[in-house]
């Protein structure tokens, strides 16, 4: 009967059951019970303080919340689809428990203001466990570089072989992705650190609660300041979908390089058989199976951004039942990144850098074609000559089949008088990077200062 329903007394029929269940999110917001609970607690403590409860009232309720959160954490609730959310899941529990007096609990609130301060307290928390993981996957890429400082690679622009660059400053450069992230992410918890509770449906209520009070006692440091944007705000979730949007895409062009890179025409490195799978009919592979999920869910995490701000385009002031549509995307976004940071730390502290493979592979190329215009400029070629001289010898030599370590000294001397028997030691790909010390770059010089640097803005974050 429609007036069994917490909002039913104005109805004379009911939803009929495919109806009912169209519009009910118990099938998804039930992750939001033990903060709907923790809520639940600073309500009605506040009103037993404001006298808008009497005391013994408010002690019943709180002990029935109590024990509910208690039966939840074991398990031990059920949730049914007829009682539509969490939020009227958890009254019916709790009504059931401690009987008609649970129905003041619901004093000074409605669902609008209770549904945001729930998902205000959840990704509270889970931005603190994803921060505490893009932490963590730092930690691993600066330890990695730390041993690859001296690893000589090639740099490639347009996914061909540019300039030789030490593996450890190619890392560095992910390093620097993901310490962006972990910024806009702290940042995210000023506008996710905040208190909707008292704003009620839309415009606020006539009792004296005390707003500041229960935002105390459920740890956020600021409430909202105005009662429709309290119950309609949703730009704390759409930030997070977008800097998850971001990171995810970091994630996923690391993944890019890490597929290459295990690839039999790179071998650059080998992941661990922990991170990979092999094939039901092709006995010698070895797929980077994980690498290519992260990369594969990029996807869903963009697609969930979309998706709210398409809700929220045309939404008017203030609760709309479209805002229903906030939470799965979020939920999924939040399960998906914290795996993905889980997975990728994992395949960095685990994988095997093929030093000497990298090597080779920057020494049979022409990536030292810059080495050899700079050393001509240095010693006073206008650039562009010289430049226009190397690309004509790189021609030259890849006609013949061989490199510019190959070419003789009476060749690059026909070539100019001013290259002299240093040349060789100037094209070996070691001292390429390691001249490379201007701010930022290569180096190796540089490269342990920034390792430095990192690991004291690290220790900043543990503050």
């Amino acid at each position: 009967m429609a007036n069994q329903k917490l909002w039913g007394g104005r109805f004379e029929a009911a939803l009929e059951d495919w109806v009912e269940e169209f519009g009910a999110s118990i099938s998804f917001d039930y992750r939001l019970a033990p903060y709907d609970l923790k809520g639940s607690l600073a309500h009605v403590q506040m009103l037993g303080a404001q006298g808008i409860l009497a005391p013994d009232e408010a002690e019943k309720i709180k002990t029935g919340l109590e024990e509910l959160l208690a039966q939840y954490e074991a398990g031990q609730l059920e949730f049914d689809v007829n009682h539509e959310d969490i939020h009227m899941n958890l009254e019916a529990l709790l009504t059931q428990k401690i009987g008609p007096v649970a129905g003041k609990l619901h004093t000074a609130r409605s669902r609008n203001d209770q549904v945001a301060t729930d998902m205000h307290l959840y990704l509270k928390e889970e931005l603190g466990q994803i921060l505490e993981k893009i932490k963590r996957l730092r930690q691993v890429l600066l330890a990695v570089a730390e041993e690859n400082v001296e690893t000589i690679m090639p740099g490639y622009t347009h996914l061909q072989h540019a300039q030789p660059i030490s593996f450890a400053h190619h890392l560095l450069a992910y390093y620097q992705m993901f310490k962006r992230d972990f910024e806009r992410m702290s940042f995210n918890l000023k506008h996710t650190d905040l208190s909707p509770l008292g704003a009620a449906a839309l415009a606020g209520t006539t009792f004296p609660i005390d707003r500041e009070l229960s935002a105390e006692l459920m740890g956020f440091a600021d409430l909202y300041h105005n009662s429709l944007d309290a119950v309609s705000d949703r730009d704390f979730i759409l930030e997070f979908l977008a800097n998850s949007s971001m990171l995810i895409m970091h994630l996923s062009r690391l993944c890019e390089e890490l597929i290459n890179w295990c690839s039999h025409e790179y071998g650059f490195v080998s992941l661990s058989d922990t991170f990979s799978t092999g094939s039901s009919i092709m006995p010698q592979k070895k797929n980077p199976d994980m690498a290519e999920l992260i990369r594969g869910k990029t996807g869903r995490v963009y697609g969930h951004l979309f998706s709210l701000l398409t809700v929220m385009k045309s939404l008017p002031l203030a609760y709309n039942k479209d805002l229903q549509e906030d939470k799965e995307g979020m939920f999924d976004t939040v399960t998906t990144i914290k795996t993905s940071l889980d997975i990728m730390a994992g395949m960095l502290a685990s994988m095997t850098v093929q030093k000497e493979r990298m090597l080779a592979a920057s020494q049979k190329d022409f990536s030292n074609a810059t080495e050899l215009a700079d050393y001509l400029a240095k010693k006073g070629l206008p650039f562009r000559a010289a430049h226009e001289l190397v690309g004509s010898l790189v021609l030259e030599c890849s006609k013949q089949g061989i490199y510019l370590q190959d070419v003789s000294l009476e060749r690059y001397q026909e070539l100019s008088d001013l290259i002299g028997p240093d040349i060789y030691q100037a094209l070996e790909s070691a001292t390429a990077v390691e001249k490379r010390n201007s701010l930022g770059g290569t180096g190796f010089e540089q490269i342990s200062l920034e390792l430095e640097r990192a690991k004291r803005e690290l220790q900043e974050d543990e503050k």
